[in-house]
């Protein structure tokens, strides 16, 4: 494919998108096929000669979207939200052309820049407290992971690494493995501090962990992956306090911040505490501004060593939606969560089983768990709408969870009626039994 082909294949395909997403609520939201579907479908190798872009996207609403979840439909409400929007896409097209391999300044000096400063940005947003920034002359500052898993196991390691040499060098008999024997990490079923659990967006309180963390100086990070993203709109924001007192922390604008996976921001306030922990400088990497103390090479803020160009997704979608725009979209969701909950609440048959903070309604029929899964199986045999559940206090719980950025009230009503009806006819065959 030379330039002039790809100047036709790639309106072509961006046309194919559109029409995607465009008609994405028409298509079934849950797939109807079984595992191993695929393999039979595809040739048992690759083929020796050249094929045509028109026979593989065929091939693509042919084999590949029978087995795929529509997440960006707007009767999908499983999980929680992964975000999609144009300007993000256009930036992982330019991503793709570049196609650098971020890990050091001198490897691509704008792809290293333009991340230190999108998540200054993202950090004011925020209104994180000033030390967690970079500035010009701070000590912390932010780096994109790829998922908050991966920025909670760097914080955990990081961690790891900083009070086994602040030991070591207290007490300098002392081995590393006998201290790794005596490392204690503290967590809740959740995991870490979480504000947003998976489970049904409840919230730690920083205020009252934070201070035994700080007065113990136990390295404290704080998991915002889902919820983070609302704390830009004034009114969510309080849901933050306390983060002063933490050592790192992570949300996910992959999720709810119209920023395409991959894309998982975390801060900590002194970054030579990540760098202690992977820095890594064969002679091959080395670049003569390393010292300079002016920029920093990301290489040394992770696990992997290469790392693409995420940085430009949050530029595109920060400067073409604004601040205003995108805590117009939060709130959107979260009015939406909100009138599914009062629908839900106007049935006596069902009870709401957590309290609606976000965009993450849970409920259940009032019963047993076991009628509870029986409603799950129908709604999602169904495949109208998609759903995922979970335990709270023993009791099976579904979730109903705002994604779609183009879901609207009528999807939330007509979602209600489909849940409604399995309810009323899962009861009926009941009472016939």
């Amino acid at each position: 494919m030379n330039a002039h082909e790809f100047r036709r294949r790639g309106k072509e395909m961006v046309d194919y998108v559109a029409d995607y997403l465009e008609g994405v609520e028409g298509r079934q939201v849950y797939p109807d096929v079984e595992p191993g579907y695929l393999r039979p479908l595809l040739p048992t190798a690759a083929p020796q000669e050249p094929e045509t872009f028109e026979d593989i996207i065929k091939d693509v609403e042919k084999i590949i979207m029978p087995g795929v979840t529509h997440w960006h439909s707007p009767y999908f409400f499983a999980y929680f939200p992964t975000a999609s929007s144009y300007p993000a896409m256009l930036a992982d097209m330019l991503c793709g052309a570049i196609g650098c391999i971020g890990f050091s300044w001198a490897a691509s000096p704008a792809c290293t820049e333009l991340e230190t400063v999108m998540m200054d940005w993202l950090g004011k947003m925020l209104q994180l407290p000033g030390v967690f920034l970079a500035g010009e002359a701070g000590e912390g500052g932010g780096v994109i992971q790829g998922s908050a898993s991966e920025a909670t196991l760097v914080a955990l390691l990081a961690a790891r690494t900083k009070v086994t040499r602040c030991l070591q060098a207290a007490s300098p008999g002392l081995t590393q493995a006998t201290i790794m024997e005596k490392l204690v990490a503290y967590a809740s079923d959740q995991v870490v501090a979480t504000l947003g659990t998976t489970s049904c967006c409840s919230f730690d309180n920083l205020l009252e962990v934070g201070p035994i963390c700080h007065e113990e100086d136990v390295w404290l990070h704080v998991d915002a992956a889902y919820a983070g993203s609302a704390f830009i709109c004034p009114e969510f924001r309080h849901l933050l306090n306390g983060v002063e007192y933490a050592d790192s922390f992570n949300f996910n604008p992959h999720k709810w911040l119209l920023v395409n996976f991959d894309c998982s921001a975390m801060w900590v306030k002194k970054r030579t505490d990540l760098t202690g922990a992977f820095k890594l400088d064969p002679v091959y990497l080395k670049h003569s501004h390393q010292d300079s103390g002016l920029i920093t090479d990301y290489r040394h803020w992770q696990l992997p060593l290469g790392r693409r160009f995420r940085s430009l997704k949050m530029w595109f979608v920060f400067r073409m939606y604004g601040v205003k725009g995108l805590q117009a979209y939060i709130r959107k969701h979260v009015q939406l969560s909100h009138e599914f909950e009062a629908l839900v609440h106007q049935d006596p048959r069902f009870e709401i089983c957590a309290e609606v903070t976000l965009g993450l309604v849970c409920f259940r029929l009032k019963g047993s768990n076991k009628l509870n899964e029986a409603l799950l199986e129908r709604i999602n045999s169904a495949r109208k709408i998609h759903l995922v559940p979970c335990h709270l206090r023993g009791q099976f719980v579904l979730r109903f969870a705002v994604c779609s950025r183009t879901v609207e009230s009528a999807h939330v009503r007509l979602a209600w009626e489909h849940i409604r009806g399995l309810a009323t006819e899962l009861l009926g065959a009941q009472r016939e039994e």
